[in-house]
């Protein structure tokens, strides 16, 4: 029998987590696949980004990347989240899983403060996927996790956008390390959507906060 690797276990075990019970158009609501999720925070461990480490996950919906971390060794983490089904179902599936080191938030991003550092974000924000999306959301994003004064951050957005954000990370005080890429399904969940399913390019920014 092949044996399964410790990426293809927690990919497996990303795939009990339900998608989002309501998902809600304004909010640009799309579950991340286990696929990129456990491709991500693998990444992320391999580099030294989660274990032992405090996780914030920002926009996490239903906590998919606080939940992960936590399986990878993370010391603890901080979901947090403006949608209260979402992060009702976020705390159903951490409880369910013993993850005692989970807290689950509801909150505007930007209203969000803590006192605890945040070594790692994480965070897949509204990123422009829809024609009359409102853009410029993963900035504000960008700008949070600035101000929480993490060490190091993973943040989902538009391919199409990454020359922009190159200098954009620069001004908020981020150098990039990696850029990670993935086609992300987006599936039929609203009137609007014409297709099954569409896949839209994105990239995944590693940037190190610099220090002064």
């Amino acid at each position: 029998m092949k044996k399964i690797t410790r990426k293809k276990h927690l990919e497996m075990r990303l795939q009990s987590i339900p998608p989002h019970p309501k998902p809600k158009v304004n909010l640009e609501q799309y579950t991340t696949p286990p696929i990129i999720a456990a491709d991500l925070v693998w990444n992320a461990f391999s580099l030294g980004d989660i274990e032992e480490k405090n996780i914030f996950d920002l926009g996490c919906g239903t906590g998919v990347f606080a939940i992960a971390s936590l399986l990878m060794g993370a010391d603890s983490a901080v979901g947090v989240d403006i949608d209260e089904d979402s992060i009702k179902l976020a705390r159903e599936v951490s409880a369910n899983l013993n993850l005692d080191n989970a807290k689950f938030i509801q909150s505007d991003i930007c209203d969000f403060n803590c006192e605890l550092d945040a070594d790692t974000v994480f965070q897949n924000p509204p990123f422009g996927s829809q024609k009359k999306a409102d853009t410029g959301q993963d900035l504000k994003f960008v700008k949070k996790a600035s101000d929480l004064n993490c060490s190091v951050l993973y943040s989902f957005h538009m391919a199409s956008t990454e020359k922009f954000l190159i200098n954009y990370y620069s001004v908020n005080n981020f150098d990039i390390t990696h850029i990670f890429r993935y086609d992300f399904p987006i599936p039929k969940l609203y009137d609007f959507h014409t297709k099954d399913n569409q896949n839209v390019d994105v990239i995944v920014i590693r940037a190190e906060l610099q220090s002064f």
